[in-house]
């Protein structure tokens, strides 16, 4: 952490060892029992890290100390010495000779859980000092290109990192913990016995090719209008939201067991519309009827008790226009914050705004993706964009997109970890039907109109941890709802669809 010069009122400077938060006693006795009881080390691991002691020489024992314990060596003032033996601040404590002090100075092991609570605590404490000052500076610096606003959103933002992480940067981290972290995941996926490593879309087959939708990813999904992005976006969310569970996790702490909290950024719908829309799809009303106000007494009875039944859902709609990409940022975190976030749904990509202008489209379009790959990052949630396809589609024989439809593609491609793509072959078998007096093209045409009706397809152009592919839904128009499409082989028998 950067020391910082600061005065008193009468202008004398205020030496930061006197004032900042910490307690040199508390980290002595938590190392001296640490280098007497290697043991202890698992009862404090999960508190504290090497930066958060506030003497440096601290911080080079404890991390030491931690690399040999994680290799099942001992850890003592005798093993220690041979690695800290030329170390300049240690010399200036006395040498090796301070590591023995640390360990005979050790009155007992029980209260070291609570040795570690108060660095960890002091060592945030440090870090909002340094970020109270860094904002009240930044603010008294009149600086055109630094809007208040964006000042807000920037403290925000590292308020948030500094609430979920206990400091503000995480920096470079050892080869050792990200291989610790990849054993933990896969772990967790064998003792699935095959199960999903992610979060259920709902759709079988789909997560069956993706495995669930992964914490960190970026995923698009694009197609022409009228192929129904948004229809899918919005059936995941409700499948998602309406098996939220809370519970005890396998790693012993509290949060979301099956299903997930869903913010739902509608730029183009507002949320009513939106809401009407799932509403259709759970009280199996087409969404004209409920338009137009065109019901029976049935059919209103059977939309109210759906409402009912979906008040409870965690789905959380900001239908607020052209939003900045820092502020949609901002409210996500204050989402997970408040109410918690599993998966980030935006609607669509096309319609967020760059934080600033830029010289190309192309440019902003870059900084939007980038944008919502950190917010998946940061967040540690899957983020689901919509995008909009190029025209070029429409001019060729085969409509099926790909990813050089992608309007803007290069940066969309390139960020994303997943590139869907929604496609309904009757769209456009609908509209080449050919005049009623060619009889032949006619049978034809209804042969292939029976073959598309209700299906759609999810093509699946990128997928960076796994296969590319087809997957095939089943698509009511009239509800606008995506299904599992039961197999020719499945009709008429048990199956799990």
């Amino acid at each position: 952490m950067n020391e910082v010069t600061r005065f008193n009122a009468t202008g004398a400077r205020i030496d930061d060892a006197e004032t900042m938060p910490h307690s040199i006693e508390a980290e002595q006795q938590l190392l001296g029992a640490l280098l007497t009881n290697n043991e202890v080390y698992d009862r404090v691991a999960s508190i504290i890290k090497p930066q958060h002691f506030y003497d440096p020489v601290h911080q080079r024992i404890y991390e030491t100390a931690v690399a040999r314990i994680s290799k099942g060596n001992l850890a003592s003032p005798v093993t220690l010495r041979a690695f800290l033996e030329d170390d300049e601040g240690l010399k200036e404590l006395g040498g090796p000779a301070y590591l023995a002090r640390l360990a005979g100075a050790a009155i007992s092991a029980f209260a070291v859980r609570d040795y570690a609570q108060m660095i960890h605590d002091m060592a945030v404490r440090r870090e909002l000092i340094a970020l109270g000052q860094e904002i009240a500076g930044k603010a008294a610096r009149a600086d055109v290109e630094s809007e208040p606003r964006d000042q807000i959103v920037e403290a925000e933002q590292k308020l948030y990192q500094l609430s979920e992480q206990g400091q503000t940067e995480s920096g470079f981290q050892s080869f050792l913990k990200a291989v610790t972290d990849a054993v933990n995941v896969a772990n967790a996926a064998y003792q699935r016995d095959g199960g999903l490593a992610g979060i259920s879309t709902g759709l079988i087959d789909m997560d069956r090719k993706l495995g669930g939708l992964h914490k960190s990813d970026l995923l698009i999904l694009a197609g022409r209008p009228s192929m129904g992005k948004t229809s899918l976006a919005t059936n995941i969310a409700f499948n998602i939201a309406k098996a939220y569970k809370r519970g005890i996790r396998p790693d012993g702490t509290e949060g979301t067991i099956e299903g997930g909290v869903v913010g739902f950024y509608s730029l183009e719908m507002s949320a009513e519309q939106l809401a009407a829309r799932i509403l259709s799809e759970a009280a199996e009303v087409p969404s004209e009827q409920i338009r137009r106000g065109d019901m029976t007494e049935q059919e209103f009875r059977r939309f109210v008790d759906a409402a009912k039944s979906l008040e409870s859902c965690p789905l959380y709609i900001d239908d607020t226009a052209a939003l900045p990409i820092s502020q949609l940022a901002a409210r996500a975190r204050r989402l997970k914050r408040t109410h918690g976030l599993d998966v980030l749904m935006v609607d669509y990509l096309q319609l967020v705004r760059p934080a600033s202008a830029k010289d190309s489209r192309v440019n902003e379009v870059s900084e939007i993706t980038q944008g919502l790959k950190a917010i998946a990052k940061e967040l540690d949630i899957p983020v689901i964009a919509l995008s909009q396809l190029s025209r070029q589609v429409e001019s060729r024989e085969d409509k099926r997109p790909q990813l050089s439809d992608l309007r803007e593609s290069g940066s969309i491609e390139q960020d994303a970890d997943v590139v869907m793509f929604v496609f309904r072959e009757e769209y456009y078998a609908e509209r080449e039907k050919p005049s009623d007096d060619r009889l032949d093209e006619i049978a034809a045409w209804q042969e292939r109109m029976e073959r598309l009706h209700g299906k759609a397809e999810v093509i699946i152009g990128k997928q960076r941890h796994g296969p590319i592919g087809s997957v095939e839904l089943s698509f009511e128009g009239q509800f606008t709802r995506f299904g599992n499409l039961v197999k020719p082989w499945q009709q008429g028998g048990d199956s799990e669809f």
